[in-house]
């Protein structure tokens, strides 16, 4: 392969310039600008073409011209997801785990915390944050494969397992070849978790049973709400 087409390569591989935006945006909070005016001015929308702007409401999405490229944000047990027939169309969401929701197919933006670790018995797990997957897949979310995908992380990450371990370096005395807690920091940095709600959760919504998730004949999991 010529240097030309390798860096047309690439390219093609780079996630695209608003992918890092998306992830590091607060959505379901009440727009500034139309909360006085609209009953309804949650912002769930994100403009691909403008993405330093934030999240916007659907009144802020008809201030933009046709050209623009939007998407929309959905939840579910209070983390961000969309679907899979919005975001496919914008970027390559290859190895994604995906779910099933209201019959609706979806991926997770970010990942999700994990209040214990796989179990023994798991034979697939994300390759950044460790979460069970079905066999099929190798992400947990768009912010795991964005950081899994990326070429100096991934370096060294592989550097990191295969290096020398922290017990056997202080046991020689030597210094540290790979920081562990800097290669921790970079992942997190490359995909955060859910950033908090901004909007005030009503009685009734805190009161939601938590979806309990069933495997899907399609390759996904189902997610009853």
């Amino acid at each position: 392969m010529g240097c030309e087409e390798e860096d047309d390569y690439n390219r093609k591989k780079r996630p695209p310039p608003w992918v890092g935006p998306l992830l590091q945006t607060s959505f379901f909070g009440q727009c500034k600008v139309h909360a006085a005016t609209a009953h309804k001015s949650e912002c769930n929308m994100f403009c691909l073409d403008c993405s330093n702007n934030g999240p916007l409401c659907s009144l802020c999405l008809n201030s933009h011209k046709p050209p623009h490229r939007s998407i929309q944000i959905r939840r579910s047990s209070y983390h961000d997801v969309i679907r899979v027939c919005e975001i496919q169309k914008h970027m390559d969401i290859t190895g994604v785990q995906t779910y099933i929701i209201n019959s609706a197919k979806i991926v997770f933006l970010n990942q999700r915390p994990q209040q214990r670790p796989a179990a023994k018995g798991v034979t697939n797990a994300c390759h950044v944050c460790h979460r069970s997957l079905l066999d099929s897949f190798l992400f947990c979310s768009l912010g795991c494969k964005i950081a899994g995908t990326s070429k100096n992380l991934r370096k060294e990450m592989i550097s990191m397992d295969i290096g020398i371990s922290d017990s056997d370096e202080s046991m020689n005395g030597g210094t540290p070849m790979y920081n562990k807690n800097v290669i921790r920091s970079k992942i997190q940095s490359f995909t955060p978790s859910t950033p908090p709600r901004t909007a005030t959760m009503n009685f009734r919504s805190t009161k939601r049973r938590k979806g309990v998730p069933h495997r899907a004949p399609t390759g996904a999991l189902s997610i009853e709400s």
